[in-house]
């Protein structure tokens, strides 16, 4: 250089290595992955984060400590299990794209719980994760675990997104069908991956899904649900959701004494959607 003098980049300059563009702060993503696994599972031991995380325990042990101190979870005061606390609801504030749908259904799921006795949800998707809105679980006993705002599936294996998908226009159904990712092998067995989007086409033509024994649920195995789509200006906005005991009944049975209530309660929460989330008193009699 002029007058034989070196000129050395300063850590302010904004030349960055490309290899260094878009790597995540592996800290900050260990601590989501950890909130994400105590929000689904409503309340959990240490053990079980570490498991499910597959973090070394100590580090878990760090992170969770951590988010108990910003307040984002708490410990129960009787066992060492972590569950959400009230201010983790602030990492949400900014996002309202689902505030109507669950606003305007609130009043007919609570009337529909009131009906049949079993928990309903309101479900919307985010990517390839069904994300629990609203439910009805802390009205009811008839449930095994109760289920809070955040708690996710996964689209492909649940009641909830078989009726999503179906409702779907082809073209959009494909492009979740292509980044889908992997499959997830049969419980019981790892060798047999079926295609878990094959009753498609079923479900679209009667309106509805159902699955018995869902296992990706907090009680794996022990809860069925059926599900029918949500429409807002004409497309699929989210679920509406009845869960049951899966000893309890079966698909006939769930079809026989679920179906027409919850087909009823589609229908209103449709209507009240389309007209500006305006909540009617008159339960709807006609089935669509």
């Amino acid at each position: 250089m002029a007058d034989g003098m070196a000129v050395f980049s300063s850590p302010s300059q904004e030349h960055v290595d490309d290899s260094q563009k878009g790597i995540p702060i592996r800290s900050i993503s260990r601590a989501l992955h950890i909130l994400q696994i105590i929000n689904r599972a409503g309340s959990i031991c240490l053990m079980d984060i570490a498991k499910q995380s597959g973090l070394p325990y100590p580090s878990v042990c760090r992170i969770v400590q951590t988010l108990v101190h910003e307040g984002m979870i708490e410990r129960e005061t009787s066992r060492k299990f972590y569950r959400p606390a009230p201010n983790v609801q602030s990492l949400s504030y900014g996002y309202q794209d689902d505030e109507e749908l669950v606003k305007t259904a609130r009043p007919y799921i609570e009337e529909l719980t009131r009906e049949i006795g079993w928990p309903v949800s309101v479900v919307t998707r985010v990517g390839n994760q069904m994300i629990l809105r609203d439910s009805t679980h802390s009205m009811t006993s008839l449930t095994f675990a109760r289920y809070y705002p955040g708690y996710s599936l996964p689209i492909a294996y649940c009641a909830d997104g078989k009726a999503f998908l179906a409702a779907l226009p082809d073209d959009e159904l494909e492009l979740v069908r292509e980044n889908l990712g992997p499959r997830i092998p049969m419980p019981g067995d790892p060798n047999c991956v079926l295609d878990p989007l094959d009753d498609l086409v079923e479900v679209r033509e009667q309106g509805y899904a159902i699955m018995e024994r869902v296992q990706h649920t907090a009680t794996p195995g022990r809860t069925s649900c059926i599900s029918v789509p949500l429409f807002r200006r004409e497309r699929v906005a989210g679920v509406v959701t009845i869960a049951f005991f899966a000893t309890t009944m079966n698909q006939n049975k769930a079809r026989e004494t679920l179906l027409r209530p919850l087909r009823e309660t589609q229908q209103v929460i449709n209507q009240a959607l389309s007209a500006g989330g305006i909540h009617s008193e008159q339960r709807v009699d006609q089935v669509a």
